[in-house]
């Protein structure tokens, strides 16, 4: 006889344990609410990983008379460059935080894990003094991750031209420090006021010395301004090459007019400088970029209430700067920070986030909302 063994119920699953490092996590939250735990690690590991990206200045080397190489160590956060691109850099000045875009001049695999920037001082520049001459290593600053497409091409091209006037000659040298060994005929023509005044000058002249590259310097200040039309005797074969220029507005339309009638524009590549000028002042027009509407609001009115009023949908929370349920991207234009009179003020692109119920306007701005 058989006997029949009636079927067994599985076990039942045991809850899982949450990780203790998720519990403490909420216990943390709990406790410091409405500011979260991830704010405190901001004060004290600004540049840890998931962290807005940071850098810290690590050296300030002068070029020239009016220029100079930032090294900076970045944040865990930075994700890398390809040479020729650019970063921008948030620097505070006067109280007033300031964006600017500067290309890398560094090796990609540096063995320290650096990046550099070549900063050249203009008259009246605010923020190119500042880091030229005042900017201190250890000073803690804002970056984004690096942009552009002022790059080589990953096939190389056979022949190279690099065609640069003042501060131009610095997505260039990150080209050339990075990939100069896989170029076979390169051309550097460079324009500068004086000898001294070329910024790189000892590298290129050091390459050129040792046949790595051809380099042609016009020292404006005795030989005046470079002509496009001058290129036939200084780069007989300038239609053949592939070509890369940048440097002043004046300087650019000129190369891109004198490739666009030699029929050559394909093989012209440019990057240019972009012109920063912002005005600041007591109040201003907030334009609310994708809900189409522009108000007006005076100096004292935070422009989350300035928004409301005028019926767009604000993201909000405490309303007293504390939770950060505010933040939004500042487009363009400056804001005041009504807890302290600071200032930030936005270029084109930046998209710096700035929390709306403690910010009013310091003039014209555009908001990302």
């Amino acid at each position: 006889m058989t006997a029949t063994v009636p079927p067994q119920s599985a076990p039942a699953e045991r809850p899982s344990r949450p990780a203790l490092r998720d519990v403490l996590w909420r216990v943390a939250e709990a406790v410091t609410t409405p500011v979260v735990p991830a704010d405190y690690l901001d004060l004290l590991a600004p540049m840890r990983q998931g962290a807005d990206l940071r850098g810290r200045i690590v050296s300030v080397t002068p070029e020239t008379r009016d220029a100079a190489t930032v090294t900076i160590r970045p944040g865990r956060s930075w994700r890398g460059h390809l040479p020729g691109q650019y970063i921008r850099i948030g620097v505070d000045v006067d109280g007033v935080r300031h964006w600017r875009a500067y290309s890398l001049t560094s090796p990609v695999a540096d063995p320290d894990g650096l990046i550099s920037i070549t900063v050249k001082a203009i008259p009246d520049g605010r923020v190119s003094n500042h880091v030229v001459r005042s900017l201190q290593p250890g000073t803690l600053v804002h970056l984004d991750q690096a942009t552009g497409d002022f790059v080589l091409p990953p096939r190389r091209p056979a022949r190279a031209l690099f065609l640069t006037a003042g501060s131009g000659i610095t997505p260039v040298m990150g080209m050339l420090r990075n990939h100069l060994d896989e170029l076979a005929d390169v051309v550097v023509v460079h324009s500068a006021p004086t000898r001294e005044d070329v910024i790189f000058g000892g590298q290129l002249r050091s390459w050129a010395q040792d046949g790595r590259l051809r380099l042609v310097e016009r020292h404006t200040d005795r030989d005046g301004l470079l002509d496009v039309a001058d290129l036939d005797a200084v780069v007989p074969d300038w239609r053949e090459r592939e070509t890369w220029a940048c440097g002043p507005a004046g300087m650019l339309d000129a190369v891109e007019a004198h490739w666009a009638a030699a029929g050559t524009a394909g093989q012209l590549h440019t990057e240019r400088f972009r012109p920063v000028v912002i005005a600041e002042g007591e109040g201003g027009t907030v334009t609310f970029a994708r809900q189409g509407t522009v108000v007006d609001a005076d100096g004292a009115t935070p422009i989350l209430d300035a928004g409301e009023d005028a019926g767009v949908l604000m993201p909000s929370g405490c309303r007293m700067g504390i939770c950060f349920g505010c933040v939004v991207p500042l487009r363009e234009g400056a804001v005041r920070d009504l807890r302290n009179g600071e200032m930030t003020i936005a270029t084109p692109g930046d998209g710096i986030r700035i929390q709306t119920c403690v910010s009013a306007a310091a003039g014209a701005c555009e908001i990302d909302l």
